[in-house]
């Protein structure tokens, strides 16, 4: 039985030409070659698993060879080919940093390094994973790799550039390695399985890709481990459950529920992924990745940047093209905070069902803030408006007629117009600045027209004028001086009062009057604050209160509420608001005896008082200060 040796090394490539993705860096070793224009130190820097130790390897063999090709590639029959390939060259030396990292394995690679070489032209060490070494192993390679042999080149890899210290960035030749893009996977992962004979389907080729994320090692491991599994067939259904990776038509159908707002379809969408062994982390991971790509295919300029496989391209076109925008960054901000917040979360189901939520009535919400297609930020005190509030009162204070209740049993309406009003009965120590709406009132045809009128009671009024001017010039009866005339003061029927301009006499006597309310209630403090208070108007709806100091502040701010309600009964305007400013010129007058210290103290008593000072000297006292 021969030994298997895994893809990743039975296909590592062996020249330039067969690395894939870096074509960048390729291309330039190539030139550098031809040209010979080397230099003494490289460093190769990037992922995992995309070609680091490969290239340097390739490099090494090429520098060497005494056959290079036209295209700066190593011929591979020389005998310095024939000897790197077997692992026979003594004039490449690889040292993996990771686990030699001591001052002593450097200072053993610069003993090494004045010896010149038996065969070739150069000498060329490999240190992997650079940036294991320790700072005294980074001193004590500094010199030698600043000022190395001629026939000396050191070629330094690692995955972690910023833990080098910039010494040695300085002294090397830097190229950065790239992640190897889905399309380069695929092809050499097709040129591979045609190779091997095995039977695989371009969708699985193309997930594994997906998977891999740019790195062709772990692309090529994956490979090894799903044909083995399915025994030399790759389809896409053994790779998706090898992999455990969750199939984009589940989230097709999820987010095709959540734009519906099917909550009830969502929910049990998501247990049935939940029973089949997917985590929550998983699913939000999944889903974000999804809402991306739909987001990228709303552009045709940005499409290609989809990661997916080609089968459903044209179903991410088509989604993108029915799901708004502003839905999709919503959604991808959730989805971001809910998969950062999962770790802490205890009940990690409900905090997945608690995202599904959200997403799910995301739509309705998105659409209150629109209006024809532009947000809209509303704001309710932009305009002055009366007090508009309606009491329900108890059915035992209303006094319903006949026909009312006939209307309300039969649930029809009555042609003839009412011969009397609800009565209906105010409390005005119950009141408490509201008003009450009198139901619409249908008169007689042949004294008032039939229409709707909207009342309010507060404070009686005077009965208003018999006539009123209309806009055609005619004069007609006032509705509500043909209501008081025909029922005289049985009722009161009084308008909503309009709101009153907000000015400084009437400010004051109302702060007045609440500084007489606070002494009343035996808040001293509040009614001193409030008497010392500045007022000032700065526009119709807001005006501003000057203290002068932060207790001050706190006085009139608990009282902001009670104080409001007065302002604006006062007015007719709940619009009117305040803000509190505290005079930082003036400061309190702190008592002297909390400004001095404990010695302080002691001192002005035995000034004002000789005999203290006299006591504590005869006893020979010591204060302890």
């Amino acid at each position: 039985m021969e030994n298997f040796i895994v893809s990743a090394r039975k296909y590592r490539p062996q020249n330039f030409s067969t690395v894939v993705g870096q074509s960048h860096i390729t291309t330039t070793l190539k030139n550098s070659i031809l040209n010979n224009h080397l230099a003494h130190a490289f460093l190769f820097c990037g992922p995992r698993g995309v070609g680091k130790t490969t290239c340097a390897r390739i490099l090494a063999k090429t520098i060497n060879c005494t056959k290079v090709t036209k295209e700066g590639e190593a011929c591979n029959t020389c005998d310095s080919c024939v000897s790197f390939e077997k692992g026979a060259s003594l004039n490449i030396h690889e040292l993996d940093a990771a686990s030699n990292n001591s001052v002593d394995d450097i200072r053993t690679l610069v003993e090494q390094v004045r010896f010149a070489p038996q065969a070739g032209k150069y000498k060329v060490y490999i240190v992997d994973e650079v940036h294991m070494l320790s700072s005294s192993a980074f001193n004590a390679f500094l010199k030698t790799l600043e000022e190395p042999p001629p026939f000396a080149i050191f070629i330094l890899a690692t995955t972690e550039k910023h833990k080098i210290l910039p010494t040695i960035l300085s002294r090397c030749q830097i190229f950065d390695f790239r992640r190897i893009n889905s399309n380069d996977t695929v092809l050499h992962l097709e040129e591979i399985v045609g190779k091997e004979k095995i039977k695989a389907e371009k969708n699985a080729l193309q997930l594994i890709a997906q998977k891999s994320e740019g790195c062709m090692r772990d692309a090529l491991s994956i490979l090894d481990k799903i044909v083995s599994f399915s025994n030399g067939a790759l389809t896409y259904e053994n790779t998706l459950e090898h992999l455990n990776i969750l199939d984009e038509a589940y989230y097709f159908k999820l987010l095709k529920f959540l734009t519906a707002q099917d909550l009830t379809s969502a929910m049990l969408l998501y247990d049935e992924i939940n029973q089949k062994g997917f985590e929550g982390d998983m699913v939000l991971y999944g889903l974000a990745g999804f809402i991306r790509n739909i987001l990228v295919c709303k552009d045709p300029a940005s499409a290609h940047l989809l990661e997916s496989i080609e089968g459903w391209r044209e179903q991410y076109i088509e989604t993108a093209n029915t799901t708004s925008t502003p839905y999709l960054i919503s959604a991808l901000n959730i989805l971001n905070e809910s998969e950062i917040q999962f770790k802490m979360a205890r009940n990690k189901r409900l905090h997945v069902e608690l995202a599904l939520i959200k997403l799910n009535f995301l739509q309705q919400a998105i659409e209150l803030s629109m209006q024809e297609g532009e947000l809209v930020k509303k704001k309710l005190v932009d305009v002055s408006y009366p007090i508009k509030t309606k009491r329900i009162l108890p059915l035992g204070k209303m006094v319903v007629n006949e026909q009312a209740k006939l209307m309300i049993e039969t649930e029809t309406p009555i042609s003839r117009p009412a011969k009397t009003m609800p009565s209906i009965e105010t409390n005005q120590s119950q009141k408490d600045n509201t008003r009450e709406q009198i139901p619409a009132v249908n008169l007689p045809s042949q004294e008032l027209p039939v229409q709707k009128i909207t009342t309010a009671t507060s404070t009686s009024s005077p009965a208003p004028s018999d006539t009123m001017s209309t806009n055609d010039g005619s004069n007609k009866k006032n509705l509500l001086a043909a209501l008081q005339q025909k029922y005289g003061s049985k009722y009161n029927i009084e308008e909503v009062k309009e709101p009153i301009p907000l000015e400084m006499d009437i400010l004051k006597k109302c702060w007045d009057d609440y500084t007489a309310y606070l002494l009343d209630a035996l808040k001293h403090s509040s009614a001193g604050t409030f008497k010392l208070a500045i007022l000032e108007i700065l526009d119709p709806l807001h005006f501003t209160v000057t203290v002068s100091a932060l207790t001050a502040q706190k006085f009139v701010e608990q009282e902001r509420m009670n104080l409001l309600e007065k302002i604006w009964e006062t007015f007719n305007n709940r619009a009117i608001q305040f803000s509190i400013l505290v005079d930082a010129g003036e400061k309190e007058d702190v008592p002297l005896h909390l400004r001095l210290n404990s010695k302080q103290k002691f001192e002005r008593i035995a000034e004002q008082y000789p005999l203290v000072q006299e006591f504590k000297t005869r006893l020979n006292l010591e204060i302890l200060y």
